[in-house]
């Protein structure tokens, strides 16, 4: 027992504001760098694996400590410049620091240490390729969602600043579509010139609240969101016709009405104000139509390769039967259905079933199916009914799969499994509970779905060996 208790005084003895030389051995799941001293691990958010640094404590907790570095004594050959000037304040990309070759490696790199702490794969056995990359890892995001606020006469849009609850005025961003920051900056010169009054969030008065938008990187369609805390909103005619004057080429104006203290962006309630209320986008051969809320990928690039992944994961020969569980507005299923004999969706959400429906109606798919419910409970259903998947494939929230699903899916016994994740941990929990239920992880590719930040996209490849 006196042991242990001089154990844990070994693995807590760190003190706020203290100084350590510490090495930095790896990146965390939120990009920060991972060190250990006295077996005490410590995060360093802006230190990279290689590094030799001095760091600050600044918060201990009974299993770890945060950091910030002090001084760096080896510098990682990887570090660059962040080419970004407001990258330290915004907090939006937490990777510039770090050349994209270096990205690309330590991303394939978290996804190993999840499988080694939450499965029991050998790290020899584990079947992990390199992570897929931009060849240009730049302006890939098609949508931008900027918070509005008043410095003094000036009307700013931007992110909250890192660990602060001031707004950080975003007139450039290096990984936006620079369509999306041309019409924001044009409407923040619009809301000001014609005086119209911005949301104060702590006073709760005012009316502009968030500036979304959204454009087409195919189609060159865009789509204008003002998101308001009212729906009355003063001079709208003259606000909509100084949009047109000013920023001809948008194509949908919408008013969306959140008025609750809430940090979600929208709210219930939208209005067209100028041009149809969707726009237009493709993915490969598949087109879609978007709503103000309606969800689509934010790097439609990489998507296109995230999906070929899937595909080539499914093995399929056209004689399949496909699940595609959590199936949304049924863009996976879709990719796959040209080469599918059947593709069965299901989605808890009735509206993402409606927009499955029509995107297949649209695209003439005769061979999908689609039904709102709990996928543990539709599963079982149609295996009553004598339909038995040969193919499941999952995309699921980064809380990863729901318990009772995977259970269902060990009961049902498809030949393979097709696991599309945006959260490493969870990924490797379901796997490891896969495994129990009789699956072998066939592959792993991790995809950079959001260069110069620390997510990663995985692409999953499962089969049933028992």
């Amino acid at each position: 027992m006196a042991k242990e208790t001089a154990n844990h005084k070994q693995k807590t003895a760190l003190n706020k504001g203290q100084t350590i030389p510490l090495k930095i051995k790896r990146l965390g799941i939120n990009g920060e760098g991972v060190g250990f001293y006295k077996r005490t691990v410590v995060f360093v958010p802006g230190a990279l694996p290689g590094e030799e640094i001095t760091a600050q404590i600044e918060h201990v907790y009974p299993n770890r400590a945060e950091a910030k570095v002090k001084s760096i004594r080896k510098k990682s050959k990887d570090r660059v410049i962040p080419p970004c000037p407001i990258y330290e304040q915004c907090g939006g990309c937490q990777l510039q620091h770090l050349s994209y070759a270096g990205q690309l490696r330590e991303k394939q790199d978290v996804v190993r240490q999840a499988f080694e702490r939450y499965t029991k794969i050998k790290p020899e056995d584990l079947p992990l390729k390199s992570t897929i990359g931009m060849e240009h890892p730049w302006e890939y995001r098609n949508k931008s969602q900027l918070q509005a606020a008043k410095d003094k006469d000036k009307v700013i849009a931007g992110l909250y600043g890192l660990n602060s609850h001031r707004i950080i005025d975003l007139d450039q961003c290096m990984v936006q579509h620079p369509e999306t920051v041309r019409i924001t900056n044009a409407v923040k010169k619009i809301l000001e010139d014609l005086n119209i009054s911005i949301y104060h969030e702590k006073k709760r008065t005012g009316i502009i609240r968030t500036i979304v938008v959204r454009t087409g990187f195919e189609t060159g369609e865009t789509q204008l969101v003002l998101v308001t805390a009212q729906k009355m909103i003063p001079r709208k005619e003259l606000l909509v016709s100084e949009i047109k004057k000013r920023i001809p080429n948008v194509t949908s104006i919408v008013q969306n009405v959140n008025d609750k203290k809430t940090s979600i962006i929208f709210g219930d309630q939208t209005i067209p104000l100028e041009g149809p209320e969707t726009i237009g986008e493709q993915l490969g051969e598949l087109s879609f139509d978007l709503s103000a809320r309606a969800f689509f990928q934010l790097n439609p690039k990489q998507t296109v390769k995230l999906y070929d992944e899937a595909k080539k994961a499914a093995k399929l020969t056209g004689t399949e039967k496909i699940v595609d569980a959590y199936c949304g507005a049924g863009t996976i299923g879709l990719w796959l259905a040209p080469d599918a004999r059947e593709v069965r969706g299901m989605d808890v959400i009735d509206e993402s079933i409606r927009n499955a429906k029509e995107n297949a109606k649209r695209h003439e798919f005769s061979n999908t199916h689609y039904e709102t419910g709990k996928a543990e409970e539709i599963l079982p259903k149609w295996l009553k009914e004598g339909w038995q998947p040969d193919v499941i494939v999952v995309d699921p929230p980064r809380t990863g799969c729901d318990q009772a699903f995977l259970k269902t899916v060990g009961k049902i016994k498809p030949k393979r499994m097709v696991y599309v994740s945006c959260n490493p941990s969870t990924l490797a929990k379901d796997v490891h509970m896969l495994i129990s239920e009789g699956f072998k992880v066939e592959s792993l590719t991790p995809v950079d779905m959001f260069p110069h930040t620390a997510h990663v996209e995985v692409v999953c490849s499962l089969v049933w060996e028992k």
